[in-house]
Formats: C-alpha cells, structure tokens, sequence
C-alpha cells in the first residue's frame, strides 16, 4: 500500500525531502509553504523534480491537510514552541508526523512544557510525532547510543563533527557567520550563535545510556581564517570569520560524561564524523568524510517513516523507535 504525505515547509531540506521521498514511492497529495512565489505552482517545479505531480503548493494548511495524509514531512522552523500549532493541525488530520525542528529531537530537556503537550496532543489523537535529521536525530546521539551495544559498561563519550560548510546550503553558512568580520560577528552573529540542537542530542544519548544528566554547558566561537577562503555564495578575507567552533558538555555525577565538539566553517580539512566511547570495550569509529548534512537529513526523514508508522501514539524520538534503517520501500 503507497503511503500518502504532505510536505510542510519546502525550503532547502524541505526540497531534498519531497526529491528522496517521491524517488522512494511516497505519494505526495498536499505541499504547505508561505513563500508567495512557491504558492500557486506544482510541487514539481518547487521541489525540482521531472514531472508534475499534480499537487499545489498552498499557504493553506488546512487545504493540504484535508487530503488525509499518512504522514506529514513538517521542515519550518528551529524552535519547538513556535510549530506546536503546525503539528497540531498535522495529527489532527490523522497523520503522523516527521519533522527536522532540531529543538523538537529531545525536547523533555529545555522545553518540558512543550513536550508534554506535543506529546498530549499526539496521543489524544491517536498519532506519532518524531524530531529527526542528521544532526541532531542520528550522528551525535542515535548512531553513538547504538554503538555502546557491544559495551559491558560505558565511562564517557566524546564525538567531534567537523563540517566544510563550504559544501552545505547557503542558509548554513549565513548562520555560523561565513565572511564576516569578527567584529560584526560577535555582534550580529553570536547572540543566537551555533548549531541548534546540540543540547538536545546530549540529553537524548544520556537518556538512551540511562544516565542523570546533571547539566549542560556550551562553549562557542568563530573560527578566524588566515588566508583567503571562498565557496559559492561568500568569501572570509583573511581576519574573517569562517564559521564556528562549538562544544557541548553533559555532566553526570560532576564529571564531564558526554562531549560534542562541533565545527563548522568554510574549507574544514578532514571532514569527518569520530565517535570514541571510554567503557569495556573502548571503541573509536570515523566516518571519512562525514555525514553531509543536506544529503543526509533528508534520508533520515524518509528511512523513519516506517518506524514512525508503526510507533506508539505521542511524542517519540530516535531511541524509543526500532532500529532505524534504509528501506526500499517506506
């Protein structure tokens, strides 16, 4: 039986999910985005795809909602409390719902309010809601809770992630500052700095590993390049910011038990994913290149539509599904 979806916000990854999605044999039936130049066209031409689908992109939820969807691939915003009324709509059309809102993969940590009532709202309709993506959703929380299965016990974990944001999508590197001056940085830029959801995928791993996390304390800072460095969109002169160094600490028992060590700036060398777990046994795994995110949320997304399918109603995430994986079929 093809699953049916809606699409809800159809920016960049919005794009990339439609683009994964169809490829995969997901029928889409409704598109949802407030940009007036995508309102009115075939989700084809929005989503780049090679022929029409038929579906209208509409700034209307409530139209797209009503073509009863399976599931709603929900990508707008960063922060949990402002798409509450988005996932509201979306359950109450009966369909579960996946969304990349960062602050949504683990929210019971620094937005318990919203989580209980995402979570009551789910239920009530008989729905699943997961937050999801490469990061947070996978590399620096889900992947490292599945990889201390072989452990007999575990001391502590460190990951670092290191991104050429050279590579990723022009809105990545507008947030993290590329070709600024240090300067204007720290004033414009380093007020909401960062990545979102870091917090978050420390306190889901420390809830996978059944630790009590204490507190959360987070460091950021632009990365200052000395020679000249450019990708497509912008160019850091040298003395200009090139993007941001990020690190995340989660205490457990006053010790540091989890560290995510983050970079993200225009010409990273050595990109790459590295997970080292201290516990019996000590494990140490590297991901050359590392996860491209732009390429990998999106498979994400659509690799958990059936986990999401068939989960238990209310707010869930990555490590209270089964295990996660491609499949050819979703």
């Amino acid at each position: 039986m093809t699953t049916t979806a809606v699409q809800y916000g159809i920016g960049p990854i919005g794009r990339r999910i439609v683009q994964v999605a169809t490829a995969r044999g997901i029928d889409f039936v409704g598109a949802i985005d407030i940009d007036p130049e995508k309102v009115g066209q075939d989700l084809a031409a929005v989503a780049n795809l090679d022929t029409e689908t038929g579906v209208t992109v509409t700034d209307d939820p409530d139209t797209a909602l009503a073509e009863e969807p399976d599931v709603v691939f929900h990508s707008t915003l960063s922060d949990v409390t402002a798409i509450t009324s988005q996932i509201e709509a979306a359950v109450a059309a009966g369909a579960d719902v996946i969304s990349t809102t960062e602050e949504l993969s683990y929210p019971w940590y620094h937005q318990p309010d919203a989580a209980a009532e995402l979570d009551e709202i789910a239920r009530e309709n008989g729905q699943t809601v997961l937050g999801t993506g490469i990061n947070p959703g996978f590399a620096m929380d889900t992947l490292p809770a599945v990889l201390t299965t072989p452990c007999q016990d575990v001391e502590s974990v460190q990951i670092s992630r290191v991104q050429n944001a050279s590579q990723r999508r022009k809105p990545l590197q507008e947030k993290v500052g590329a070709g600024l001056t240090e300067a204007v940085w720290e004033e414009e830029i380093a007020p909401e700095a960062g990545h979102v959801g870091l917090p978050e995928s420390i306190a889901m791993l420390a809830a996978a590993l059944d630790w009590d996390l204490e507190s959360i304390e987070e460091t950021i800072e632009p990365v200052v390049v000395e020679t000249r460095t450019e990708s497509e969109y912008f160019t850091a002169e040298p003395g200009d910011v090139a993007g941001i160094h990020q690190i995340g600490t989660g205490y457990v028992d006053g010790e540091p038990a989890i560290e995510l060590d983050l970079s993200m700036f225009l010409g990273a060398e050595n990109p790459r994913d590295e997970i080292e777990i201290s516990g019996t046994p000590d494990l140490h795994v590297t991901v050359d290149g590392g996860f491209h995110g732009d390429v990998t949320t999106p498979a994400v997304v659509v690799n958990a539509a059936p986990r999401v399918q068939s989960g238990r109603p209310g707010l869930a995430t990555m490590i209270d599904l089964a295990t996660p994986r491609f499949a050819e079929r979703p």
